[in-house]
């Protein structure tokens, strides 16, 4: 019987979703890996969805596809199965019906697992298909009534009679812990949980805020900041030290502030943490930054970026050499967006490489430099050396000065496609930012081929999304033109999130690109020649069809996907 990889590749092959170029080189990264699934290996690679994959699986092999997120699982029928074995073989009981069980399988082709459950509960098993990603978070729902959540540690950190709150959720989204920590010392549990738990709530950061009788500990989720729990003052130096010791920094030192980075697996991933430690009035706080290198690779159709945006990118990245930049505040996304580009464009016909501060995400394929400020070796030293190298695609993390911003453009003038960030407002503020790093108008004009700022706006919860009325005077207090936006009063049906257990009760779940491109034509190459302003820039453009970042925020607006307070927090009028 063939296993699920080969049905995969017959699958792929038969129903023509991925070219035989791109299976050859899933299969070559597949067999290079030799670990993990190649399902696995082609989603990473953007070549397909984990749903798309799933689906097209069932149908092939006849097994009904089950949408496990949408699903309330019975915990008695949970209880049927050890949460050991279920999570061994990526297994989730659905029903029970008279002596048939239901089981949903990331691969139900895995006889051993339907043997091993068939032995366990002397029921006849049959089979639904689910995604792995939905198997792990029902598991995950499913027996975290039996794991040892924060709240436990908590209790057991403040036995002497020190309070420690934990904010809890109605819902808790405690990541599984393995077992055989209850040898462990109350710090170290709730250290490790307090990770888990960020992880498991899609949080970003992690802040430790020392005060004069407490720490506080806040998740930033969707771009705001919540607290989930108060540490005991007596604590403060044990959880310090044990942060420092998993990210190798010198635990005695707490006059000059330290920076580091661990790594735990999570759900069957690695997830990387950046560490940023600095000395403080009452203590060190310490801020966590999480890279689930997931993220990356989920490409650039997946960013919610407009349709006419996702064009203008992919139309610029096609380009053989110029410049590509990607403007907004810090946390707006642009990393994560240059990311997702370098993923489309790594292939083995391409010399890639990066210089970064820090190197964010590790990405196979490519060659990533780190920034070394103490030895000489910033992005200006580090550019020119890469330069040497022969390099088809170079991404500059950020232009932060007059000389890496000369060298990065010159640079795309002779035969490099090249990537960077810049902090403006809006895409036209870039060129005119260029110009006050004494970058040469004319170099900067034939260099630039596109630029796209950003912002990251929050999703209304899909859970519980309801209609709202919204009163005409809000739209003309925020001067927004509904005629504009809505020119058909029956297509004005406008959207919030109720707020509900999956979101935290805010209404929000998730984030999506807000995007602004301005490509470069022939008219701005002259504006920027003769150094135009910004406005004159960004006028024309506008004039030309250019979307801005708050029309492109209200378009999603009056698609039902986020609301009018979002859009007045991420984007300001004259965006």
């Amino acid at each position: 019987m063939k296993n699920l990889s080969e049905r995969v590749i017959e699958l792929l092959k038969k129903t023509k979703r991925v070219s035989e170029t791109d299976l050859e080189r899933a299969l070559l990264a597949y067999a290079k890996e030799g670990k993990g699934k190649l399902r696995d290996v082609l989603v990473e690679m953007n070549l397909v969805t984990e749903k798309e994959l799933v689906s097209l699986l069932g149908e092939e092999l006849k097994i009904p596809f089950f949408n496990l997120a949408k699903y309330k699982i019975n915990p008695e029928i949970a209880k049927m199965i050890p949460e050991k074995l279920a999570r061994k073989h990526q297994i989730v009981p659905v029903s029970k019906i008279g002596k048939t069980l239901t089981l949903a399988m990331a691969d139900p082709l895995d006889v051993l697992a339907i043997d091993d459950i068939t032995l366990l509960t002397h029921e006849k098993i049959e089979c639904v298909i689910s995604s792995e990603k939905d198997i792990q978070e029902a598991l995950d729902r499913l027996y975290a009534a039996e794991s040892e959540t924060m709240s436990d540690v908590a209790s057991s950190i403040s036995a002497s009679g020190d309070e420690v709150k934990f904010l809890k959720s109605d819902e808790e989204l405690e990541a599984h812990v393995v077992g055989g920590r209850g040898t462990e010392a109350p710090v170290v549990k709730i250290v490790d949980l307090m990770l888990r738990e960020a992880l498991a709530k899609r949080a970003s950061d992690i802040h430790i805020e020392p005060f004069e009788e407490a720490m506080r500990v806040r998740y930033r989720i969707d771009g705001s900041l919540e607290k989930v729990l108060t540490i005991p003052k007596k604590q403060q130096n044990a959880v310090l030290t044990r942060l420092k010791i998993m990210s190798k920094l010198d635990i005695t030192e707490n006059r000059v502030p330290q920076d580091g980075r661990f790594k735990i697996r999570f759900r069957e991933k690695e997830v990387d943490f950046r560490v940023s430690i600095l000395p403080v009035h009452f203590g060190s706080k310490v801020v966590m930054r999480l890279l689930d290198k997931s993220a990356i690779t989920v490409g650039l159709d997946n960013l919610g970026f407009s349709p006419e945006a996702l064009k203008n990118l992919k139309t610029a990245i096609t380009k053989p050499f110029g410049m590509l930049l990607i403007t907004g505040p810090t946390g707006s996304g642009k990393s994560t967006t240059l990311y997702s580009i370098l993923s489309q464009l790594n292939t083995p016909e391409k010399n890639i490489i990066t210089i970064e501060d820090p190197i964010e995400y590790q990405v196979g394929g490519i060659t990533q430099i780190q920034t070394k400020s103490e030895i000489g070796l910033d992005f200006a030293s580090g550019l020119r050396a890469v330069l040497r190298q022969s390099p088809d695609i170079v991404m500059v993390g950020e232009i932060r000065d007059a000389e890496t911003a000369d060298i990065a453009v010159k640079a795309s003038l002779t035969g490099q496609l090249v990537l960077s960030t810049l902090h403006t407002n809006d895409a036209a503020g870039a060129m005119t930012r260029l110009m006050d790093m004494h970058v040469e108008p004319f170099l900067i004009a034939s260099s630039v081929i596109l630029v796209a700022a950003q912002r990251l706006c929050r999703k209304i919860c899909s859970s519980c999304k309801e209609k709202i009325d919204i009163p005409k005077e809000v739209f003309e207090r925020m001067n927004i033109s509904l005629n504009k936006i809505a020119p058909d009063p029956k297509t004005r049906v406008f959207y919030r999130g109720r707020g509900c257990e999956k979101c935290g009760k805010t209404g929000y779940r998730g984030r999506m690109g807000i995007l602004e491109t301005l490509l470069v034509d022939d008219v701005i190459r002259d504006l920027v020649v003769r150094r135009a302003s910004s406005y004159e820039i960004k006028d024309y453009a506008v004039k030309k069809g250019m979307t801005t970042l708050r029309d492109d925020a209200l378009k999603k607006f009056c698609q039902g996907l986020t609301t009018l307070d979002e859009i007045a927090r991420v984007t300001s009028e004259d965006e």
